[in-house]
């Protein structure tokens, strides 16, 4: 009789425990990997560049993967909404970004690029990281965008991600449920009223 009642109460506990762990693992599972500071807007003349700092590091799966010639590609992404009362957010403009880091065994020596068709070499995978920590000068508002309006209100978004859908067949397949694959940040949003935009240069 007393082992059917200790029996019968360690089951709602059980219940409990295993509540417990079904909110709280996918939590702990899919906890930002990167985080991004100081985001920032900037005039120019011909529109507002974006700033940030982006904080993480490579596991070591990473960066085997990379030493043995997968390319990895970082996408960027930025969002741009509007405050409505009677509605969700408008949201105003997108912008997306793709960068890749890669190793040539030849030239031993580590390249990032961006969609733009930029890139740079480096000697080693911590200078190519410093640089993809560090985005700078990024136009996502030109000049004759007429959705936003210099000293208006608009709530901004950003972040980054590695993309797990570019990588080779084989690698997608095991990076799914597999932690050391994922690297990603959460959104970071922020408010912000836009500066008037330089004068133009006369042409």
């Amino acid at each position: 009789m007393v082992s059917s009642t200790a029996f019968s109460k360690s089951v709602p506990e059980r219940l409990r425990a295993w509540l417990f762990w079904l909110v709280l693992l996918p939590a702990v599972a899919w906890t930002a990997e990167i985080d991004i500071a100081n985001p920032q807007l900037a005039p120019t003349e011909d529109g507002y560049v974006l700033s940030a700092d982006f904080q993480f590091e490579l596991s070591p799966r990473l960066e085997e993967a990379v030493a043995r010639g997968v390319v990895l590609y970082f996408v960027v992404d930025f969002e741009m909404t509007r405050s409505r009362w009677y509605w969700l957010d408008e949201k105003l403009l997108s912008r997306s970004q793709t960068y890749s880091l890669s190793y040539h065994a030849l030239t031993r020596q580590y390249r990032l690029s961006s969609g733009g068709g930029l890139h740079q070499t480096f000697p080693t995978l911590g200078e190519a990281l410093a640089v993809l920590s560090r985005l700078r000068n990024w136009e996502v508002v030109e000049r004759r965008e007429r959705a936003v309006r210099p000293g208006e209100n608009y709530h901004a978004a950003l972040r980054i991600q590695l993309d797990l859908t570019q990588l080779p067949r084989p690698f997608q397949i095991n990076a799914l449920g597999n932690r050391d694959w994922r690297l990603a940040s959460d959104w970071k949003t922020w408010q912000l009223s836009l500066p008037a935009l330089l004068p133009a240069e006369a042409k």
